[in-house]
């Protein structure tokens, strides 16, 4: 996808170190489906017991990893996501709202990666603000 300089949008962005690090301390993650610079496709795999999802968050992707998460937490499994608050969304109200538990994140989460200029920041913000949304398995 292009800015509106023209320019290529990256989807690989890396959780803050901070916030990864203070849910791993409460959920104790021994899987992520879709960590930066993945050679696997985790929308094809099983996923672990407790899971980190931080998903690319273009239309395609974002939809089918929020589905894959609900699947897997049917199974029993954890699932906590860092997604946008897109509260007006099908996926929000089906899936998310009745089933998760939802936090709201005070303020964009800055995310680190490569910029359109190819520069390496840890300053990039998202464009919305941000959620974590908990499926809480029965392990």
């Amino acid at each position: 996808m292009k800015n509106r300089d023209g320019l290529e949008n990256s989807n690989d962005w890396k959780t803050p170190k901070w916030l990864y690090d203070k849910l791993n301390k409460e959920f104790n993650f021994d899987f992520d489906p879709c960590p930066l610079n993945a050679d696997f496709d985790g929308l094809k795999i099983d996923w672990g017991k407790s899971n980190f999802v931080n998903p690319p968050y273009d239309r395609v992707n974002k939809p089918k990893f929020i589905q894959k998460a609900f699947e897997e937490w049917k199974k029993g499994k954890t699932c906590v996501l860092l997604i946008p608050s897109s509260t007006s969304t099908i996926q929000f109200h089906e899936l998310i709202l009745p089933n998760a538990e939802i936090r709201f994140l005070k303020g964009r989460v800055s995310f680190a990666g490569y910029n359109t200029k190819g520069e390496y920041t840890t300053k990039n913000k998202g464009k919305h603000d941000s959620m974590i949304v908990i499926f809480k398995g029965n392990s």
